[in-house]
């Protein structure tokens, strides 16, 4: 079976994508196995000094869900199954790495929009999954 990761930041640009992508899954032969993945940023500086791992990690996973909730709804409403992942790191590097452990087939995402000139300066996801990753990324505007 066909996998596809569909990584998920909460952005109305991510949530056009997936809602674009669903009407693409007539494309596939059959109905790929679906995994949402949130990349939550990890918490800088001393704040571990003062916030035990417990409520980090707690933090993380309240952050990601609700970064997945308009996308698991969708995905409901269209009784499409899938399984969610919440990690912590570096966005890019984090789903290539996810990807690659589980064998996905391909990696579906939205451009963020930034516009050329702040997507130069500030690079995005998109544009480093693009070079980093060896599994075939598609970007649905």
């Amino acid at each position: 079976m066909l996998k596809i990761l569909l990584p998920v930041d909460g952005s109305t640009a991510c949530y056009k994508a997936i809602a674009h992508f669903i009407q693409l899954l007539k494309w596939y032969k059959e109905v790929p196995e679906i995994h949402l993945l949130n990349v939550q940023f990890p918490l800088h500086g001393d704040v571990s000094m003062f916030i035990n791992q417990e409520n980090i990690k707690q933090y993380h996973q309240e952050e990601g869900l609700k970064d997945l909730k308009l996308v698991r709804d969708l995905l409901d409403e269209a009784g499409i199954a899938y399984q969610y992942h919440i990690i912590v790191g570096d966005a890019a590097k984090m789903i290539v790495q996810f990807a690659t452990e589980k064998q996905c087939d391909q990696i579906v995402i939205g451009p963020r929009g930034l516009g050329t000139v702040q997507g130069l300066l500030l690079g995005s996801v998109a544009s480093k999954l693009i070079h980093l990753s060896p599994v075939p990324v598609l970007l649905i505007k």
